[in-house]
Formats: C-alpha cells, sequence, structure tokens
C-alpha cells in the first residue's frame, strides 16, 4: 500500500477505528445501496489511495438534523471517518472557519468543478427568495452557482427532496425542494433525492461512494429516489406486520396491544404510503432505532402530500397489502420443514395476503364512517 494509503489508515487507528472498521464502514456502505461486499471493499482501496470524492455541502431552510445524524453514526463512528471517505471542501455546521475564509473555500471549490454537491433544507422562492441568504447570497442564487459546477447533485433530507417541514401549510416563504428549483433554471444534472427527516445516512454515504467508485447513481424512481431505499413502502416489510395480517392492533398508546407490540395502523401509522428502508436499516447501527421501531407511528416523513401535512393520527388507505419480505411470523413453529409443510405454508401465505387485503378494506370504511 502507497503512502497515502497508509497514512489514512494510520490516522483512522488513531482514533481508535482498526482497519477492519475501516473497511467494514465502506462495506456498510455498499450494502446499502445493494452493492456486493467487494465493492465495499474497493471503496475503502480508493479511500486508502487518496481518491475521495468532493463534496461541497450546502445548508438552506432546515434544522441540520442530516449532518446531526450522520455524525451520530456509530460502530465505527462514521463521523471519525468521514473526512477519509470523502473530501468535505465545503460544509458550514463542520468547518472551523467562518466569514471570509469559508466563503473562500467555496469559491475554490466552484472553481476546481466536478464535486458532488449535497443540499440540505428547502429553498424559498417568496418575494426572490429574501428569506434564506447565505455569505450574501439568496438560497436560490448559491444553488444555481454549485449545481453548474458539479458533477452530481443529491438531495438530502426531505426539505431539501420536496420541501420538507418548511414547505407545511401555509407555507409562508413558498419553500420548495432543490430539484424544482434546478428544473426551473434549466439545470442538466444528476440529481438523487433521499428524503427522510432525517434521511438514514448510510443511503446518503454508500450513494456518494457508489459514485466516486464506479461513476455510477444508483437505479432511480420517476421521483430519482434510490429503488435500492425507496423501492417499497415500510408497512411491506414492517417488524409489526403479521399484527397487521392477523388482525391484531393497537387501539391506544399503552394498552395491552400496544405493549405486545401489535400493529399500529389503528393509531394513524403512515407505513402503507411511505417509501423508505427504514424498518430494514434502522438508524446509527442500533436496533429498533426508527420510529415504529420505539412504539410510535410512521408519520411519513419521505412522502410530499403526507408528512408534515396530514395530521399523525389520521390513517391513511392500504396501497399494497403484499406478502412480507424481510421478517419472521409472530409464531414461528420450530422443528424441520418439509415438503407438505412448504406447501401448506405457500397456501398460508396466500390466505395471509389476502386477509391483510380484506383488514386494509375493512380499516378504510371503518374510517369513512
Amino acid at each position: 500500500m502507497n503512502d497515502m494509503g497508509s497514512e489514512v489508515f494510520a490516522r483512522a487507528e488513531s482514533t481508535g477505528v482498526s482497519r477492519r472498521d475501516f473497511i467494514k464502514v465502506c462495506s456498510a456502505a455498499a450494502a446499502a445501496v445493494g452493492l456486493p461486499a467487494w465493492a465495499g471493499e474497493k471503496m475503502a482501496e480508493n479511500a486508502a489511495k487518496g481518491k475521495k470524492p468532493s463534496v461541497v455541502w450546502l445548508h438552506f431552510q432546515e434544522c441540520t438534523g442530516c449532518t446531526e445524524s450522520l455524525l451520530r453514526t456509530s460502530h465505527p463512528d462514521v463521523g471519525a471517518l468521514i473526512l477519509d471517505l470523502v473530501s468535505i471542501d465545503y460544509h458550514e455546521t463542520l468547518f472551523a472557519a467562518a466569514g471570509k475564509q469559508i466563503e473562500a473555500a467555496l469559491e475554490t471549490a466552484k472553481h476546481a468543478g466536478g464535486y458532488v454537491l449535497v443540499v440540505e433544507g428547502a429553498i424559498p422562492k417568496k418575494q426572490d427568495g429574501i428569506y434564506c441568504i447565505v455569505g450574501g447570497k439568496k438560497a436560490v442564487d448559491s444553488l444555481v452557482e454549485c449545481a453548474q459546477q458539479a458533477a452530481a447533485i443529491i438531495c438530502i433530507g426531505s426539505c431539501a427532496s420536496w420541501g420538507g417541514v418548511p414547505s407545511a401549510a401555509p407555507n409562508p416563504t413558498d419553500a420548495v425542494g432543490a430539484p424544482q428549483i434546478l428544473k426551473e433554471k434549466g439545470i442538466d444534472k444528476p440529481i438523487v433525492t433521499l428524503p427522510g427527516c432525517p434521511a438514514n445516512p448510510y443511503n446518503l454515504l454508500g450513494t456518494v461512494l457508489q459514485f466516486a467508485t464506479f461513476g455510477t447513481l444508483p437505479k432511480l424512481d420517476e421521483k430519482a429516489r434510490p429503488l435500492f431505499a425507496y423501492g417499497r413502502v415500510i408497512h411491506e416489510d414492517c417488524p409489526r406486520r403479521p399484527h397487521f395480517d392477523a388482525g391484531r392492533f393497537a387501539a391506544v398508546y399503552g394498552d395491552e396491544g400496544h405493549r405486545n407490540g401489535h400493529c399500529l395502523y389503528k393509531l394513524g401509522c403512515k407505513g402503507p404510503q411511505t417509501h423508505a428502508n427504514c424498518s430494514l436499516l434502522h438508524f446509527c447501527e442500533v436496533p429498533g432505532a426508527w420510529p415504529i421501531g420505539i412504539g410510535h407511528p410512521c408519520v411519513g416523513c419521505t412522502e410530499q402530500g403526507v408528512g408534515f401535512n396530514v395530521p399523525i393520527h389520521q390513517n391513511l388507505p392500504i396501497d399494497k397489502p403484499t406478502a412480507p419480505m424481510a421478517y419472521p411470523g409472530t409464531n414461528e413453529p420450530q422443528g424441520a420443514v418439509g415438503p407438505i409443510a412448504a406447501g401448506v405454508a405457500g397456501l398460508a401465505i396466500g390466505a395471509v395476503v389476502g386477509a391483510g387485503f380484506v383488514a386494509s378494506k375493512k380499516l378504510s370504511k371503518e374510517e369513512e364512517q
């Protein structure tokens, strides 16, 4: 390994992170975007060689929650490793510098170009965008200037993706997501949206490292969301889904059903309408670290028109009463499974899907009455 690679690993080890943990972070990032283990090793190899993607990170109308979520990722500490995986050439929250120094760093990065532009926060349009000014420039102007020199643009969090909290009614500043501004300004660059409040940091890290290592972006849906993270709704893979299929629901917080982990649909869970991988990729590598995992219904934070718009305890229709993909049943039988049992299981799954569909219809009718 060259001197720079040794220096990267030595710096990581000085923070208490081993080479094995360094590679583990890259492997986790690769797995998050659906890439095989060897892709994570390639990402680590490139980082060790100093081939780190340049990142310019802009803050607009937001709470900095996406940055804070990234910094609090652990096992190992991604906050300690992030500077060894990517080259953050501008970030208002992480920079020690301020004023003219930090603005000079941004100008240097823009002059070099070819960076990954990460946008955090919504952009106000009302009164020509005067409601968000950073470094003497309106948010809309800074976004357009930086986007023109970027190789790719990643909108992290719901605010940057579609407006998020700032765009909630009555939306006094006419806040919108970065993609809308870029489309209006005729900026034609690869755009990825990672909605969430906050977005899972591994979804970001995996996307950035894939682009830097292979020059490609994950496969996206019609809203520019990576299919690996937003291809399924939470309801499909929720660990409480077996209770939904069996008709077991929590009616109020703290009741027997709630304490026993029953489905939270009747409490207003937006999981049936929310595209995200929260149920499969928990936050900060802590099992159960996501809303439903701690006993609260999903609020639909990734979905425009749902998150911060529909009341938390209001029910939504079940769009996809499909069979689950990733969790065991609530009462798994023990012992060996023979071919006859497998056939019976297939019939049972079909019955469960049908029961789920019937339950969803029944619940929707109940809510209408």
